[in-house]
Protein backbone atom coordinates (compact mmCIF):
# COMPACT_ATOMS: atom_id res chain seq x y z
CA UNK A 1 0.00 0.00 0.00
CA UNK A 2 1.30 3.38 -1.28
CA UNK A 3 1.27 6.17 1.37
CA UNK A 4 -0.01 9.90 -0.20
CA UNK A 5 2.83 12.01 0.06
CA UNK A 6 2.26 15.41 2.04
CA UNK A 7 4.17 18.14 3.46
CA UNK A 8 6.08 15.94 6.43
CA UNK A 9 6.59 12.89 3.65
CA UNK A 10 10.28 12.03 3.81
CA UNK A 11 10.83 13.02 -0.11
CA UNK A 12 10.16 16.22 0.77
CA UNK A 13 12.98 16.62 3.48
CA UNK A 14 16.50 18.02 2.64
CA UNK A 15 19.88 17.38 4.41
CA UNK A 16 21.57 19.98 2.98
CA UNK A 17 23.48 23.60 4.21
CA UNK A 18 20.26 25.46 4.93
CA UNK A 19 18.63 22.54 7.16
CA UNK A 20 22.37 22.22 8.91
CA UNK A 21 23.28 25.17 10.85
CA UNK A 22 22.38 28.39 12.36
CA UNK A 23 25.14 31.06 13.23
CA UNK A 24 26.91 32.42 15.76
CA UNK A 25 23.98 34.43 17.07
CA UNK A 26 20.68 32.00 17.51
CA UNK A 27 21.95 30.47 20.08
CA UNK A 28 19.62 31.07 23.37
CA UNK A 29 20.95 31.94 27.10
CA UNK A 30 19.67 30.76 29.84
CA UNK A 31 18.48 33.67 32.05
CA UNK A 32 20.55 32.27 35.34
CA UNK A 33 24.05 31.68 34.46
CA UNK A 34 24.43 29.74 37.99
CA UNK A 35 21.92 27.49 36.11
CA UNK A 36 23.95 26.64 33.29
CA UNK A 37 26.11 23.91 32.99
CA UNK A 38 29.87 24.69 32.64
CA UNK A 39 31.58 22.45 29.76
CA UNK A 40 34.70 22.02 29.90
CA UNK A 41 35.37 18.85 28.08
CA UNK A 42 34.99 20.17 24.08
CA UNK A 43 37.85 17.70 23.79
CA UNK A 44 35.97 14.82 24.85
CA UNK A 45 32.66 15.27 23.50
CA UNK A 46 32.04 18.68 22.45
CA UNK A 47 28.44 19.75 22.83
CA UNK A 48 26.78 19.77 19.42
CA UNK A 49 24.97 23.03 18.09
CA UNK A 50 21.04 22.50 18.41
CA UNK A 51 20.70 22.52 14.42
CA UNK A 52 23.28 19.69 14.65
CA UNK A 53 21.19 17.81 16.88
CA UNK A 54 18.12 18.52 15.23
CA UNK A 55 19.46 17.52 12.50
CA UNK A 56 20.65 13.40 13.60
CA UNK A 57 17.89 12.94 15.26
CA UNK A 58 15.39 13.66 12.37
CA UNK A 59 17.86 11.04 10.43
CA UNK A 60 17.41 8.79 13.23
CA UNK A 61 13.61 8.86 12.97
CA UNK A 62 13.39 8.51 9.18
CA UNK A 63 16.00 5.28 8.99
CA UNK A 64 13.32 4.11 11.57
CA UNK A 65 10.44 4.73 9.89
CA UNK A 66 11.51 4.05 6.26
CA UNK A 67 14.76 2.03 6.38
CA UNK A 68 17.92 2.67 5.77
CA UNK A 69 18.54 2.43 1.73
CA UNK A 70 15.45 4.99 2.01
CA UNK A 71 17.72 7.61 4.27
CA UNK A 72 20.78 6.72 2.33
CA UNK A 73 18.54 7.62 -0.89
CA UNK A 74 17.79 11.14 0.49
CA UNK A 75 21.15 11.51 1.37
CA UNK A 76 23.10 10.93 -1.48
CA UNK A 77 24.19 14.44 -2.48
CA UNK A 78 25.49 14.58 1.12
CA UNK A 79 27.30 11.45 1.29
CA UNK A 80 28.87 11.45 -1.71
CA UNK A 81 29.59 14.91 -2.94
CA UNK A 82 29.20 17.79 -0.18
CA UNK A 83 30.14 16.84 3.10
CA UNK A 84 33.58 15.82 0.94
CA UNK A 85 33.68 19.47 -0.31
CA UNK A 86 33.58 20.26 3.65
CA UNK A 87 36.36 18.67 4.77
CA UNK A 88 38.14 19.65 1.29
CA UNK A 89 37.46 23.23 2.53
CA UNK A 90 38.42 22.60 6.37
CA UNK A 91 41.93 20.48 5.08
CA UNK A 92 42.75 22.61 2.23
CA UNK A 93 42.98 19.59 0.19
CA UNK A 94 40.57 18.25 -2.91
CA UNK A 95 37.71 16.77 -2.00
CA UNK A 96 38.40 13.41 -4.07
CA UNK A 97 41.45 12.93 -1.83
CA UNK A 98 38.89 12.88 1.39
CA UNK A 99 37.44 9.95 3.60
CA UNK A 100 34.60 9.63 5.60
CA UNK A 101 35.53 6.91 8.70
CA UNK A 102 34.41 5.49 11.94
CA UNK A 103 37.28 7.07 14.24
CA UNK A 104 40.70 8.52 13.52
CA UNK A 105 42.61 5.64 15.16
CA UNK A 106 40.69 3.05 13.39
CA UNK A 107 41.25 5.07 9.74
CA UNK A 108 45.19 5.44 11.04
CA UNK A 109 45.14 1.43 11.98
CA UNK A 110 43.80 0.56 8.67
CA UNK A 111 46.54 2.02 6.40
CA UNK A 112 49.25 0.91 8.95
CA UNK A 113 48.07 -2.51 8.45
CA UNK A 114 49.06 -2.12 5.12
CA UNK A 115 52.16 -0.86 5.19
CA UNK A 116 55.29 -2.95 4.51
CA UNK A 117 58.61 -1.15 5.43
CA UNK A 118 61.30 -3.24 5.12
CA UNK A 119 63.50 -5.07 8.37
CA UNK A 120 65.21 -2.91 9.73
CA UNK A 121 63.66 0.87 8.67
CA UNK A 122 62.72 2.91 11.08
CA UNK A 123 59.57 4.17 12.27
CA UNK A 124 59.66 7.18 14.29
CA UNK A 125 56.92 8.40 17.02
CA UNK A 126 56.79 11.03 19.56
CA UNK A 127 56.29 10.72 23.49
CA UNK A 128 52.93 12.43 22.59
CA UNK A 129 51.59 9.63 20.76
CA UNK A 130 48.41 8.02 21.84
CA UNK A 131 47.71 4.41 23.05
CA UNK A 132 45.80 3.44 20.25
CA UNK A 133 47.91 4.77 17.89
CA UNK A 134 51.29 2.86 19.51
CA UNK A 135 49.71 -0.21 19.60
CA UNK A 136 49.35 0.27 15.41
CA UNK A 137 52.91 1.06 15.65
CA UNK A 138 53.96 -1.86 17.41
CA UNK A 139 51.70 -4.32 15.57
CA UNK A 140 53.57 -3.19 12.56
CA UNK A 141 57.28 -3.73 13.92
CA UNK A 142 56.23 -7.38 15.11
CA UNK A 143 54.74 -7.57 12.06
CA UNK A 144 57.50 -6.66 9.71
CA UNK A 145 61.00 -6.30 11.97
CA UNK A 146 61.14 -2.73 11.51
CA UNK A 147 62.07 -0.48 13.94
CA UNK A 148 60.04 2.40 16.36
CA UNK A 149 61.92 5.39 17.56
CA UNK A 150 60.79 7.59 19.36
CA UNK A 151 61.68 11.41 19.16
CA UNK A 152 63.38 12.83 22.05
CA UNK A 153 61.91 16.22 23.32
CA UNK A 154 63.40 19.75 24.78
CA UNK A 155 63.74 20.57 27.90
CA UNK A 156 61.30 22.94 27.68
CA UNK A 157 58.66 19.97 26.03
CA UNK A 158 58.66 20.43 22.47
CA UNK A 159 60.37 18.15 19.66
CA UNK A 160 63.59 18.51 19.54
CA UNK A 161 63.83 19.50 15.73
CA UNK A 162 67.13 19.80 15.66
CA UNK A 163 67.53 15.79 16.26
CA UNK A 164 65.22 15.42 13.71
CA UNK A 165 66.99 17.13 10.79
CA UNK A 166 70.05 15.48 12.07
CA UNK A 167 68.68 11.74 11.53
CA UNK A 168 66.20 11.89 9.26
CA UNK A 169 67.23 9.73 6.11
CA UNK A 170 65.56 7.24 3.22
CA UNK A 171 65.62 4.19 5.83
CA UNK A 172 62.70 6.18 7.62
CA UNK A 173 59.86 4.36 6.56
CA UNK A 174 56.97 6.54 8.52
CA UNK A 175 56.34 9.78 11.09
CA UNK A 176 52.99 9.70 13.30
CA UNK A 177 52.83 12.55 15.37
CA UNK A 178 49.97 14.14 17.30
CA UNK A 179 48.85 17.80 16.33
CA UNK A 180 47.72 18.14 19.57
CA UNK A 181 47.78 15.41 22.17
CA UNK A 182 45.03 14.36 24.32
CA UNK A 183 46.71 14.43 27.90
CA UNK A 184 47.95 17.89 27.64
CA UNK A 185 47.76 21.25 25.14
CA UNK A 186 51.02 21.10 23.54
CA UNK A 187 50.55 22.15 19.53
CA UNK A 188 53.42 20.51 17.70
CA UNK A 189 54.95 21.89 14.85
CA UNK A 190 53.57 19.48 12.65
CA UNK A 191 54.50 22.31 9.83
CA UNK A 192 57.80 22.41 10.57
CA UNK A 193 58.52 18.50 10.95
CA UNK A 194 56.54 18.53 7.15
CA UNK A 195 59.59 21.05 6.35
CA UNK A 196 62.13 18.32 7.29
CA UNK A 197 60.29 15.18 5.79
CA UNK A 198 59.50 16.43 2.43
CA UNK A 199 62.67 15.58 0.75
CA UNK A 200 62.40 11.99 1.89
CA UNK A 201 60.52 8.99 1.02
CA UNK A 202 58.64 8.15 4.56
CA UNK A 203 54.96 8.57 4.87
CA UNK A 204 53.90 11.17 7.15
CA UNK A 205 51.00 10.71 9.47
CA UNK A 206 49.67 13.53 11.40
CA UNK A 207 47.04 13.07 14.13
CA UNK A 208 44.38 16.35 14.00
CA UNK A 209 41.90 14.55 16.47
CA UNK A 210 42.07 17.43 19.04
CA UNK A 211 43.05 20.18 16.96
CA UNK A 212 40.80 20.17 14.00
CA UNK A 213 38.05 22.54 14.90
CA UNK A 214 40.17 24.68 17.16
CA UNK A 215 43.25 25.15 15.56
CA UNK A 216 43.69 25.86 11.44
CA UNK A 217 44.47 22.70 10.33
CA UNK A 218 45.40 22.50 6.51
CA UNK A 219 47.31 19.65 5.17
CA UNK A 220 48.64 20.85 2.40
CA UNK A 221 51.01 23.14 3.94
CA UNK A 222 51.43 20.35 6.51
CA UNK A 223 53.14 18.39 3.82
CA UNK A 224 51.68 15.32 5.24
CA UNK A 225 49.96 11.56 3.58
CA UNK A 226 47.92 11.09 5.97
CA UNK A 227 45.83 13.57 8.23
CA UNK A 228 43.08 11.59 10.76
CA UNK A 229 40.53 13.09 12.91
CA UNK A 230 37.18 12.86 14.64
CA UNK A 231 34.14 14.66 14.38
CA UNK A 232 32.66 14.80 17.75
CA UNK A 233 35.68 16.52 19.82
CA UNK A 234 35.91 20.29 18.45
CA UNK A 235 34.25 19.98 15.02
CA UNK A 236 30.77 19.21 17.54
CA UNK A 237 29.47 16.45 15.74
CA UNK A 238 27.92 13.37 16.29
CA UNK A 239 29.95 10.40 17.76
CA UNK A 240 31.21 7.21 15.85
CA UNK A 241 31.80 9.49 12.36
CA UNK A 242 35.79 10.84 11.78
CA UNK A 243 37.57 12.01 8.65
CA UNK A 244 40.58 11.21 6.94
CA UNK A 245 43.28 13.10 4.64
CA UNK A 246 44.52 10.75 1.76
CA UNK A 247 47.89 11.14 -0.93
CA UNK A 248 46.93 9.80 -3.80
CA UNK A 249 49.55 6.93 -3.85
CA UNK A 250 48.15 5.71 -0.42
CA UNK A 251 44.58 5.82 -1.90
CA UNK A 252 44.14 2.07 -2.80
CA UNK A 253 46.00 0.78 0.59
CA UNK A 254 43.25 2.93 2.47
CA UNK A 255 40.24 1.47 0.50
CA UNK A 256 41.24 -2.07 0.64
CA UNK A 257 41.76 -2.22 4.42
CA UNK A 258 38.80 0.32 4.84
CA UNK A 259 36.65 -2.28 2.36
CA UNK A 260 36.56 -4.87 5.85
CA UNK A 261 35.65 -2.01 8.23
CA UNK A 262 32.51 -0.78 9.33
CA UNK A 263 30.95 2.66 7.99
CA UNK A 264 30.03 5.18 10.12
CA UNK A 265 25.98 5.55 10.36
CA UNK A 266 24.56 7.43 7.85
CA UNK A 267 22.89 9.88 10.07
CA UNK A 268 25.98 10.51 11.95
CA UNK A 269 27.65 11.91 8.41
CA UNK A 270 24.72 14.36 7.96
CA UNK A 271 25.43 15.44 11.09
CA UNK A 272 29.20 15.83 10.54
CA UNK A 273 28.09 17.62 7.20
CA UNK A 274 25.83 19.82 9.12
CA UNK A 275 28.88 20.47 12.24
CA UNK A 276 30.95 21.51 9.59
CA UNK A 277 28.81 24.48 7.98
CA UNK A 278 28.26 25.21 11.22
CA UNK A 279 31.86 25.26 11.93
CA UNK A 280 32.64 27.61 8.65
CA UNK A 281 29.75 30.15 9.54
CA UNK A 282 30.75 30.95 12.53
CA UNK A 283 34.69 30.51 12.65
CA UNK A 284 34.03 32.67 9.19
CA UNK A 285 32.14 35.30 11.69
CA UNK A 286 34.77 34.97 14.46
CA UNK A 287 37.47 35.30 12.46
CA UNK A 288 35.90 39.08 10.77
CA UNK A 289 35.42 40.10 14.65
CA UNK A 290 38.85 38.90 16.56
CA UNK A 291 41.83 37.72 14.01
CA UNK A 292 42.17 33.92 13.73
CA UNK A 293 43.92 33.08 16.39
CA UNK A 294 41.53 30.19 17.33
CA UNK A 295 39.91 28.98 20.60
CA UNK A 296 42.86 30.14 22.45
CA UNK A 297 43.44 33.05 21.41
CA UNK A 298 40.38 34.51 22.47
CA UNK A 299 41.59 35.57 26.08
CA UNK A 300 39.80 32.76 27.65
CA UNK A 301 42.80 29.98 28.33
CA UNK A 302 45.36 32.55 30.07
CA UNK A 303 42.26 32.61 32.43
CA UNK A 304 42.03 28.94 32.76
CA UNK A 305 45.43 28.62 33.72
CA UNK A 306 44.77 31.54 36.34
CA UNK A 307 42.09 29.89 37.89
CA UNK A 308 43.58 26.53 38.48
CA UNK A 309 47.14 27.83 39.64
CA UNK A 310 45.07 29.88 42.26
CA UNK A 311 43.86 26.95 43.57
CA UNK A 312 46.44 25.18 46.25
CA UNK A 313 48.20 22.16 45.99
CA UNK A 314 47.33 22.44 41.93
CA UNK A 315 50.19 21.70 39.80
CA UNK A 316 49.53 22.54 35.61
CA UNK A 317 50.27 19.67 33.32
CA UNK A 318 51.48 22.27 30.10
CA UNK A 319 54.99 21.14 28.30
CA UNK A 320 56.03 23.18 25.29
CA UNK A 321 55.83 27.20 24.26
CA UNK A 322 52.46 26.99 22.23
CA UNK A 323 49.47 25.61 23.86
CA UNK A 324 46.01 25.43 22.46
CA UNK A 325 42.55 25.49 24.28
CA UNK A 326 43.23 21.95 26.33
CA UNK A 327 44.46 22.44 29.81
CA UNK A 328 45.75 19.66 32.06
CA UNK A 329 46.42 19.90 35.77
CA UNK A 330 46.44 17.70 38.98
CA UNK A 331 46.35 17.58 42.52
CA UNK A 332 49.14 17.08 44.85
CA UNK A 333 47.10 15.13 47.78
CA UNK A 334 43.64 14.87 46.34
CA UNK A 335 42.29 12.16 43.29
CA UNK A 336 41.71 13.17 40.33
CA UNK A 337 38.60 11.23 39.79
CA UNK A 338 37.06 12.75 43.40
CA UNK A 339 37.58 16.43 42.13
CA UNK A 340 35.63 15.47 38.74
CA UNK A 341 32.99 13.70 40.66
CA UNK A 342 32.68 16.89 43.06
CA UNK A 343 33.12 19.03 40.03
CA UNK A 344 30.14 17.22 38.58
CA UNK A 345 28.01 17.82 41.05
CA UNK A 346 28.55 21.24 41.04
CA UNK A 347 27.68 21.55 37.62
CA UNK A 348 31.34 21.85 35.72
CA UNK A 349 32.05 19.11 33.54
CA UNK A 350 35.72 18.41 33.19
CA UNK A 351 37.58 15.14 31.98
CA UNK A 352 39.83 12.90 34.30
CA UNK A 353 42.94 11.39 32.42
CA UNK A 354 44.67 8.60 33.10
CA UNK A 355 48.56 8.18 32.16
CA UNK A 356 48.00 5.36 29.77
CA UNK A 357 46.03 7.22 27.34
CA UNK A 358 49.49 8.66 26.25
CA UNK A 359 52.02 6.22 27.93
CA UNK A 360 55.44 7.31 26.66
CA UNK A 361 54.64 11.07 28.82
CA UNK A 362 52.79 11.12 31.32
CA UNK A 363 53.95 8.32 33.52
CA UNK A 364 57.44 9.98 32.99
CA UNK A 365 56.00 13.18 34.18
CA UNK A 366 54.50 10.96 37.43
CA UNK A 367 51.06 11.81 36.88
CA UNK A 368 49.14 8.12 36.45
CA UNK A 369 45.97 10.60 36.95
CA UNK A 370 45.20 13.77 35.93
CA UNK A 371 42.40 16.28 34.97
CA UNK A 372 42.00 17.96 31.64
CA UNK A 373 39.73 21.21 30.91
CA UNK A 374 38.81 22.06 27.29
CA UNK A 375 37.43 25.39 25.87
CA UNK A 376 34.84 25.65 23.79
CA UNK A 377 33.37 27.95 21.14
CA UNK A 378 30.48 28.60 23.94
CA UNK A 379 32.62 29.02 26.91
CA UNK A 380 32.71 32.33 28.68
CA UNK A 381 34.59 34.50 31.51
CA UNK A 382 31.73 33.50 33.46
CA UNK A 383 31.99 29.91 32.62
CA UNK A 384 36.00 30.20 33.44
CA UNK A 385 35.23 32.03 36.51
CA UNK A 386 32.39 29.71 38.07
CA UNK A 387 34.77 26.60 37.60
CA UNK A 388 37.37 28.24 39.34
CA UNK A 389 35.15 28.84 42.17
CA UNK A 390 34.24 25.66 42.22
CA UNK A 391 37.63 23.57 41.90
CA UNK A 392 38.57 26.01 45.04
CA UNK A 393 35.24 24.87 47.12
CA UNK A 394 35.82 21.16 45.92
CA UNK A 395 39.83 21.51 47.30
CA UNK A 396 39.03 23.06 50.37
CA UNK A 397 36.55 20.81 51.59
CA UNK A 398 38.36 17.49 50.47
CA UNK A 399 41.40 19.00 51.92
CA UNK A 400 39.81 19.59 55.54
CA UNK A 401 38.01 16.62 55.30
CA UNK A 402 40.86 14.58 55.34
CA UNK A 403 42.42 16.48 57.89
CA UNK A 404 39.73 15.68 60.32
CA UNK A 405 40.68 13.17 63.02
CA UNK A 406 38.79 10.14 62.45
CA UNK A 407 36.84 8.60 65.37
CA UNK A 408 38.38 5.21 66.91
CA UNK A 409 37.31 2.46 65.38
CA UNK A 410 35.70 -0.10 67.94
CA UNK A 411 35.26 -3.94 66.84
CA UNK A 412 31.91 -5.59 67.73
CA UNK A 413 32.10 -7.68 70.87
CA UNK A 414 32.89 -11.84 69.59
CA UNK A 415 29.84 -13.69 69.12
CA UNK A 416 28.52 -16.20 71.46
CA UNK A 417 29.60 -19.71 70.36
CA UNK A 418 26.80 -22.03 69.47
CA UNK A 419 26.99 -25.47 71.08
CA UNK A 420 26.49 -28.02 68.35
CA UNK A 421 25.46 -31.73 69.13
CA UNK A 422 28.49 -34.11 68.59
CA UNK A 423 26.01 -36.39 65.97
CA UNK A 424 25.38 -33.29 63.89
CA UNK A 425 27.32 -33.45 60.60
CA UNK A 426 29.52 -30.85 59.69
CA UNK A 427 28.06 -28.06 57.12
CA UNK A 428 28.67 -28.88 53.59
CA UNK A 429 29.54 -25.94 51.05
CA UNK A 430 27.20 -25.79 48.04
CA UNK A 431 28.66 -27.53 44.97
CA UNK A 432 28.98 -25.08 41.58
CA UNK A 433 31.44 -21.61 41.49
CA UNK A 434 31.54 -19.49 43.83
CA UNK A 435 29.73 -16.13 43.67
CA UNK A 436 31.28 -13.41 42.58
CA UNK A 437 31.03 -9.95 45.13
CA UNK A 438 28.45 -7.48 43.99
CA UNK A 439 30.83 -4.39 44.32
CA UNK A 440 31.87 -3.07 41.11
CA UNK A 441 35.91 -2.73 41.41
CA UNK A 442 37.91 0.07 39.95
CA UNK A 443 41.94 -0.66 38.03
CA UNK A 444 44.31 1.76 38.44
CA UNK A 445 46.87 1.33 35.74
CA UNK A 446 50.31 2.17 36.78
CA UNK A 447 53.59 3.22 34.73
CA UNK A 448 56.15 0.43 34.82
CA UNK A 449 59.48 1.39 35.97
Amino acid sequence: MNATPSSTDHRDHTYGTDHAYGTATDRTEPADREGRTVHLDTAGWGTMPAAVRALVADCASREDRYGPHELEEDLEDVLRTEVHERLGALLGVPAADTAVVTDAAGAFDALVSRLAPGRGERVWTTPYESAARLTALYALRDRTRCTVEVVPLREDGDLDLEWMARHIGDDVALVSVVHVPSGCGIVNPVEEIGQILAPYRCVYAVDASYSAGQLPVDAGRIGCQLLTGDGWRFLRGPYAVGFAFLAPRLRAAFEDAAAHRPLPPNAAVAGLNAALAHHTATTTVTAAADGPAGLAGQGLLPALRAAVEECPGTELIAPGRVQSAILAFRHRDLPAALVRRRLAARGVVVWKTVAQETPLHLPRSGATTALRASLGPDTTPQDIARFGRALREVVREETAGAQRPRPARTLPPAPTPTPVLASAPAPVPPAGPRPRPSARRHLTLCPTP
